[in-house]
């Protein structure tokens, strides 16, 4: 079957579209779904040289502000120099662009924020090319953001087209139980945000309907209710570590974690089934916290620690980014989190190299892999940043 051009995606910026080109996104759904293959990824996404450069003597992970805000913008200002020529739409730099919106005032948030309104429009606000797939939708979250910020309609119109066509496809467009609409755990974090703050601008709690039935869709599919963690998608359900126990990855769970916590960020307090996502946010919490290593971290493999040389630096982010937030939004007992929350960022800023290269981030993966110490990719600054922007809330 003939695809669809995804430059067709892409005309008329700046204006509102049309209930036509709404229907044109619906029916070309199942061709982007099905045959459009993830977009060539650029080098600047990331890379591990054979050569470590030397580390930072100019950061500490000390929780006080000017520490804090210190480390963020060294490594925020190394990757925007490096990334910007090559921005692009794809879940690799939206978790960038996620973090660079984070990013406070007091440590150059202004700077980035700029720079992220560039990218925006340079896309003509629009989402990445494949209808359905919540990879390709997660860059709405900074379009969303810098939309409550101007509040031009432009800003908001291509990503509000898109959620809706995605709200219109039928359940018999995911016949396979085991590939439902979210059918990996990192989904989670990608489009669940997006629909929830949707909600939050549009006032209408259609997108959070939609969230709530397919975030539940998801969590009966890979939620293991014993090991409170997601596997990363069906085809690992039965997998099993070295020791004999569950193969969960750790960026899949901490995407899950941060995906939590955006939503409750947007989620009315009285909204019927909030209390649903605050018991699963508390549940993880306890069990990711429970398998923090000494250097503060987590390992890639999150039930055996063991069997990997390398802490995993993206995981380890959003974990302490979901668990800062958790502290500071009373949802997690302060006593018992803020020592995970200060030890994992210190754990972090140990990684941060002389130039501001954050180093020991898987690649692109779905499952626990080889890298190297200075491994560093686009997604994984992204998480720092976002974990740096809730410690500093924190901070002394």
């Amino acid at each position: 079957m003939k695809e669809i051009n995804p430059s067709l995606a892409q005309r008329q910026p700046g204006r509102l579209f049309s209930a036509a080109f709404a229907t044109f996104l619906l029916s070309a759904a199942p061709i982007l779904y099905a045959q459009t293959p993830a977009p060539a990824r650029h080098q600047t996404v990331g890379d591990q040289p054979a050569v470590a450069p030397p580390l930072a003597t100019d950061v500490s992970g000390k929780l006080d502000h000017r520490a804090v805000r210190h480390a963020i913008s060294k490594v925020a200002d190394w990757q925007l120099q490096r990334a910007a020529a090559d921005f692009d739409q794809d879940w690799t730099y939206a978790a960038m662009y996620a973090g660079f919106m984070a990013v406070p005032d007091a440590a150059g948030g202004r700077k980035y924020r700029e720079a992220m309104l560039r990218m925006s429009k340079k896309f003509d606000w629009q989402p990445g090319p494949r209808v359905a797939h919540a990879d390709d939708q997660a860059i709405g979250q900074t379009y969303l953001e810098l939309y409550q910020r101007f509040h031009d309609p432009a800003m908001l119109a291509p990503i509000r087209a898109r959620t809706d066509a995605v709200m219109q496809l039928p359940d018999s467009q995911f016949p396979d139980p085991n590939k439902p609409l979210w059918w990996w755990c990192d989904a989670l974090f990608m489009a669940p945000p997006v629909l929830a703050k949707l909600s939050t601008i549009t006032s209408d709690r259609k997108y959070l309907e939609f969230m709530d039935r397919q975030w539940d869709i998801t969590t009966k599919l890979l939620y293991d209710p014993k090991a409170h963690l997601y596997f990363r998608d069906a085809t690992f359900l039965g997998k099993h570590e070295a020791n004999g126990s569950g193969l969960f990855w750790s960026r899949g769970n901490g995407w899950v974690m941060a995906g939590l916590a955006r939503v409750l960020a947007e989620m009315p307090s009285d909204y019927p089934t909030r209390t649903k996502y605050v018991t699963q946010f508390k549940e993880m919490a306890a069990e990711i916290a429970s398998l923090q290593g000494g250097d503060g971290l987590w390992r890639p493999g999150l039930l055996d620690a063991a069997a990997y040389p390398l802490p995993e630096v993206s995981g380890s982010a959003f974990y302490v980014y979901a668990l800062a937030y958790g502290v500071d939004n009373g949802i997690l007992d302060r006593a018992t989190y803020l020592p995970v929350v200060e030890k994992g960022w210190a754990g972090l800023v140990a990684h941060i190299y002389e130039d501001g290269r954050l180093g020991c981030i898987q690649p692109i993966g779905a499952a626990p892999g080889d890298y190297t110490a200075t491994a560093s990719y686009v997604f994984g600054t992204g998480a720092f940043m976002l974990a740096g922007s809730e410690v500093d809330r924190l901070a002394r």
